[in-house]
């Protein structure tokens, strides 16, 4: 793990932190291989439901280290077809929920980080945007695969097209995140929300999540077939008898989750 990145766990949640506050939160090749590995680490720890990506310092992320590209060295970020993606994670598909908590900046590379993340927290006065266009330097981390679903054709070509800042309102308004947060609290909020997934039955829930992700680009008919695939197994789960039960003992009664 390099320092620029760390864990943080909190079971059955875990923070994973990025911190290199010199070139705000930029991602070198040393720093994406240490998120993917995080990542990957944190699929596999089976005390993790859900996890969160923080950028501290004020910074979610401000993409790649363009530095270390026009310097030519090895901390260039990789550039290879196959396995990671030049930002790390970005060709990775977890088992567990992962939520963007954005402050500042997650723009260029960053804004495709937060883009891989299923659910995205951001701070009032949050920054979005493909800043990257005017460098040159293409979206290459699913950046223009994942924002059309996000967003529509239509708005994901302008932000990308134009690479103009859009601001937490804005972005909220478009579906480009899911919430924004108190002022300075946007960690927190991830943090709670992450709790809130690992408190449900977890077969269901990734089941689901996986029946939305494998279905994406089919026609509804295969779509409906992989949905069906994935809830019978949830069904076989026994979390759903023990949920049930609860349920005729008469807990959730008029919407609530508290019991």
């Amino acid at each position: 793990m390099s320092p620029a990145v760390t864990i943080q766990r909190n079971a059955p949640i875990a923070t994973v932190v990025l911190s290199r506050r010199s070139v705000k939160n930029a991602v070198d090749r040393a720093t994406a291989e240490a998120l993917a590995a995080a990542f990957r680490e944190l699929d596999q720890d089976d005390t993790i439901a859900a996890s969160v990506l923080f950028g501290d310092h004020g910074t979610f992320c401000s993409g790649a280290d363009l530095k270390a590209v026009a310097a030519g060295s090895g901390a260039a970020n990789r550039l290879e077809p196959d396995g990671d993606g030049p930002m790390g994670p970005t060709r990775m598909t977890t088992d567990k929920p992962v939520i963007a908590a954005i402050a500042g900046h997650a723009v260029a590379g960053g804004l495709e980080l937060a883009l891989w993340c299923d659910l995205r927290v951001a701070e009032p006065d949050a920054v979005l945007g493909v800043f990257c266009r005017r460098w040159g330097v293409p979206l290459i981390d699913g950046g223009t695969v994942r924002l059309p679903h996000i967003v529509g054709l239509s708005r994901a070509l302008d932000l990308i097209l134009t690479g103009r800042a859009v601001a937490a309102q804005e972005a909220h308004a478009i579906g480009l995140i899911n919430r924004i947060s108190a002022a300075g609290k946007v960690r927190e909020e991830a943090e709670a929300l992450a709790h809130q997934l690992a408190r449900f039955p977890q077969m269901c829930l990734r089941s689901d999540r996986a029946a939305v992700y494998e279905g994406l680009g089919h026609s509804p008919v295969q779509a409906l077939a992989i949905e069906f695939e994935h809830g019978r197994r949830a069904l076989n789960d026994p979390a759903l008898l023990a949920g049930a039960t609860r349920f005729s003992d008469g807990a959730g009664r008029h919407g609530s989750f508290d019991d």
